[in-house]
């Protein structure tokens, strides 16, 4: 039987007593034994109370004033013994049996230093699931393009927060997380981490993010104002300029003859993804393969 790695996971909450307990719920519940939960709270208002109610399933709480939500995942993950690190913000939820697959993934894919959904889920404003999206892979040359930050490239894809995964040496290895961030602190993260190592893609659904009017998520000029100067310092730090990126587009697919056009093929990125070797046989491995996909 394999061993499969400790989790610890982080909820940083500010006045968040109208949906933090199905948060809670959603983690507590799952089907796994070696996970450690921490809840930062900025003490905003009743949620003090909620997670007294829920003291027994949390590992450990803190309800006082702090610098933030960046600020409240610090403190959470300066705590962890996990092998593995996760945030789930309080009005988030995990799908069921989340951390397994996720657990058995890193357990048997050693190389994987961090890893996200391909099928970011969904909530709807009262906590019901309305589905998941789709992305079709995830690759470092695409996310220097700005592939992963919409409005930068032609089209784009998000990495959500809420279905990634990461260990925590890979974590230990970026020296100031979240420095000079308030609100795009995921995407500054994402980018430190494309320094040591590439985002690998996970074929099932494991969380969602829940749609609530009024989020912060909601500011898109204050979230890109932040966002942008990490993306191109990361460009900078890879010397990704024209010259590269014009070696990537050599490798475009060829051309294909239509009718009297010539149409050229979108071009393709290659990257990494994990899934399930075989559906129907329940002991099967999470296997790690090569995948070609287009924008």
């Amino acid at each position: 039987m394999q061993t499969l790695p400790r989790i610890t996971v982080v909820t940083p909450a500010f006045r968040s007593a109208a949906t933090i307990a199905q948060t809670i719920r959603s983690i507590v519940s799952q089907d796994y034994d070696n996970f450690e939960y921490f809840v930062v709270d900025g003490a905003g208002d009743d949620t003090r109370r909620i997670l007294q109610e829920h003291d027994r399933h949390i590992t450990w709480w803190s309800s006082e004033p702090d610098d933030g939500q960046y600020d409240a995942i610090c403190k959470g993950f300066h705590r962890a013994t996990g092998e593995i690190l996760f945030w789930l913000n309080a009005d988030d939820m995990l799908l069921p049996g989340a951390l397994r697959i996720v657990g058995e993934v890193f357990a048997q894919n050693p190389g994987i230093e961090w890893l996200s959904s391909l099928a970011p889920g969904h909530f709807d404003a009262a906590g019901y699931y309305s589905g998941h999206g789709a992305i079709p892979g995830f690759s470092h040359a695409a996310f220097l393009d700005g592939y992963f930050l919409p409005g930068i490239a032609n089209r784009g894809q998000w990495i959500q927060q809420e279905s990634t995964f990461f260990r925590k040496s890979l974590w230990d290895k970026v020296a100031r997380p979240f420095d000079g961030v308030r609100l795009a602190g995921d995407f500054a993260l994402w980018c430190d981490f494309q320094r040591h190592a590439e985002l690998v893609g996970l074929t099932y659904p494991v969380s969602g993010f829940r749609h609530i009017a009024g989020q912060r998520s909601e500011d898109m000029a204050a979230y890109m104002a932040e966002a942008r100067p990490a993306l191109e310092a990361l460009r900078e730090h890879f010397d990704w300029a024209e010259p590269m990126s014009a070696r990537r587009l050599l490798r475009t697919w060829p051309f294909r003859r239509k009718a009297k056009s010539t149409q050229r093929v979108r071009p393709s990125y290659t990257g990494k993804r994990v899934e399930r070797a075989r559906m129907r046989d329940p002991d099967a491995h999470w296997a790690l393969g090569e995948h070609v996909w287009l924008p």
